[in-house]
């Protein structure tokens, strides 16, 4: 290994921000180890980038454990210089929230970090934590709407308030976890040498790294948008929002180490507002052969979509990470490029 290649461990590979953080940091040059939940997962991540020789895998099957990544650093903690943690529960079908959404998000983050603490407290530089817009607002108070969120507003959820849904106890999950990484960083900051930065996207949409139509069924916000496609709106608190393209997110999470400026802030991702009016005339307009089995929809009615939405301001984040977010329609354009082409094959 050449002396200037630094080796960065990221959480939960296999999810859709992660894989494009990975392709980042091979084509940098990076050494990865990435972790996934089973053996299954570790070999569908090693194909998706052709076996790579800088990238290896490591099995964490259980985020709710508290020695979650204890093996991992045990094995590996004298060799990785940076962690980009973004493992956690992105489901909102489940019978416990508490159990399967709040506590392995949070646990998952206090146990990554006291892995570092214990095994590699002088070796890890920089922790880079993917937190969440949700952790900056609680998307489903009554005054969210007249709210201006920025780098400093945080969701005022409780532990015991956000259980009531699944959403609720998502945007929880992203601001209890986010809160305990700072927290820890306060407490043990003078024992060990990493600095830390957050990253936090708002509603991700792009095209997915490897494009995998055999289910007919896609990935995250891939998915949203097929849904779409197949007649089935979402939910009224869906409809409209902030969105970041999934290739911005991954290139803030490098800067966020790479970057001093970044060095003990959260950089708050959002490109844009979308609605799905916004989808449904980008179809029509740009996609014939798509736009024959998509409902038209209502045409014009954008600001009525956004009356009730938060507005954000992010133009510090966009200072320190010094480069331009790619804007709704090449987001669109490419997402559903890439849907059309399967759908055709």
């Amino acid at each position: 290994m050449a002396a200037t290649q630094k080796t960065v461990f990221v959480s939960g590979a296999t999810g859709f921000i992660a894989k494009y953080i990975i392709k980042l940091l091979l084509d940098q040059n990076y050494k990865v180890i990435g972790s996934v939940r089973s053996e299954e997962k570790g070999q569908e991540v090693l194909a998706d980038f052709d076996h790579n020789a800088n990238l290896s895998i490591e099995i964490v099957k259980d985020l709710a454990s508290l020695t979650a990544f204890d093996e991992v650093f045990k094995k590996h903690g004298k060799d990785i210089q940076i962690v980009l943690h973004t493992a956690s529960p992105v489901t909102f079908q489940v019978d416990d929230v508490e159990k399967d959404i709040l506590i392995p998000a949070v646990n998952g983050v206090k146990s990554i970090l006291n892995a570092i603490l214990q095994f590699a407290p002088q070796t890890v530089e920089r922790f880079v934590l993917t937190s969440s817009l949700a952790a900056q607002i609680n998307p489903l108070a009554p005054d969210s709407k007249d709210k201006i969120i920025t780098e400093k507003s945080w969701n005022d959820a409780t532990w015991e308030g956000c259980q009531t849904d699944s959403m609720s106890a998502y945007a929880g999950s992203k601001t209890f976890a986010e809160k305990a990484a700072w927290d820890f960083m306060k407490e043990h900051g003078n024992e060990v040498k990493m600095k830390m930065s957050a990253v936090l996207p708002s509603f991700v949409f792009g095209p997915q790294l490897k494009m995998d139509f055999s289910s007919g069924h896609l990935r995250s916000s891939m998915e949203f948008i097929n849904s779409i496609i197949n007649g089935k709106l979402p939910p009224p608190m869906f409809s409209a929002g902030a969105f970041i393209d999934v290739r911005d997110v991954a290139k803030a999470e490098l800067a966020a180490f790479q970057k001093d400026e970044c060095i003990g802030k959260r950089l708050a991702l959002e490109s844009d507002m979308y609605t799905v009016q916004d989808i449904l005339d980008y179809i029509h307009k740009n996609f014939p052969e798509l736009a024959k089995i998509v409902q038209v929809g209502k045409p014009g009615s954008r600001d009525e979509a956004l009356k009730n939405s938060f507005k954000f301001n992010n133009d510090e984040t966009k200072k320190v990470l010094g480069f331009q977010f790619i804007p709704l329609e090449t987001t669109l354009h490419d997402s559903l490029k890439q849907i059309d082409d399967a759908k055709k094959n």
